[in-house]
């Protein structure tokens, strides 16, 4: 009796110290990328995004953790199943989803190039003819600067790191950049950012695609669907506006 009563506590333990779910790993860029998300002093990502993607988790009753992925390995660290989704300001696109699903879009805003404001710039090809233009690797951004001004450019100029163009924008190594305009907005208001502005924005939906969503194995429809439907009650709940307050003056859902 005394070993079948030692077995059953043992079990008892077992199933108290076995947690009722996986967590579900949420990747983003490990490099910052503010006001969407970037490490604290103590390393852990904070941000718009990170608390969207909180948000969704405690809809879905997911515990999530958050695991930074260099930006051009994302998709191969979702496919080897080194995470679960991807929540870092990817957009849907038709050449990713060849690939990988995405959940319905939870955001969208414009992408724009930056030069410096003595620039004559309008986003047109030959407005940018023998110019050095700086943009991130495996973006839509670089799918537009190669569909559009890769002729016209004297030269494109890629990189890892969102913030690195930033750098060499303002060391003049490159001329201008192609990015996101709200991510751009804390360079263009810092002390050595107040030479530069958006010259024009850019639109095209085959490139850009409706926005940006959550990145999902094509196998794995059951988490799509927790997705939308998170997505679906945070912003009738009014969480996605709460947050959403908390950093922006606009609509970054978009139209």
């Amino acid at each position: 009796m005394k070993k079948l009563l030692t077995t059953l506590s043992l079990s008892a333990m077992a199933l108290i110290a076995t947690p009722s779910m996986a967590e579900l790993r949420l990747g983003l860029d490990s490099a910052p990328y503010p006001p969407f998300y970037e490490a604290d002093t103590n390393g852990n990502f904070v941000g718009w995004e990170t608390e969207i993607g909180d948000a969704l988790c405690a809809a879905m009753n997911e515990d999530c953790v958050w695991v930074g992925v260099a930006w051009d390995g994302m998709i191969p660290a979702l496919l080897a199943k080194k995470i679960d989704a991807i929540v870092g300001s990817m957009s849907i696109t038709e050449e990713r989803l060849k690939t990988i699903n995405f959940s319905d879009k939870y955001y969208n805003t414009p992408a724009a190039i930056i030069g410096s404001k003595s620039m004559d710039i309008d986003g047109s090809p030959e407005s940018v003819e023998g110019k050095i233009i700086g943009v991130q690797v495996s973006t839509t951004h670089q799918n537009y600067v190669e569909a559009n001004y890769e002729d016209a450019a004297d030269s494109v100029k890629t990189y890892q790191d969102f913030n690195e163009h930033n750098q060499d924008l303002l060391a003049g190594r490159v001329d201008m950049v192609v990015a996101d305009a709200l991510a751009m907005s804390d360079f263009l208001n810092s002390p050595e950012g107040q030479i530069f502005e958006i010259k024009a924005n850019l639109t095209d939906d085959a490139i850009f695609g409706p926005g940006v969503g959550a990145g999902i194995r094509k196998d794995d429809t059951e988490l799509v669907e927790k997705f939308n439907a998170a997505i679906k009650q945070i912003r009738e709940d009014g969480t996605y506006d709460e947050i959403s307050a908390k950093y922006f003056d606009f609509n970054i859902y978009g139209d």
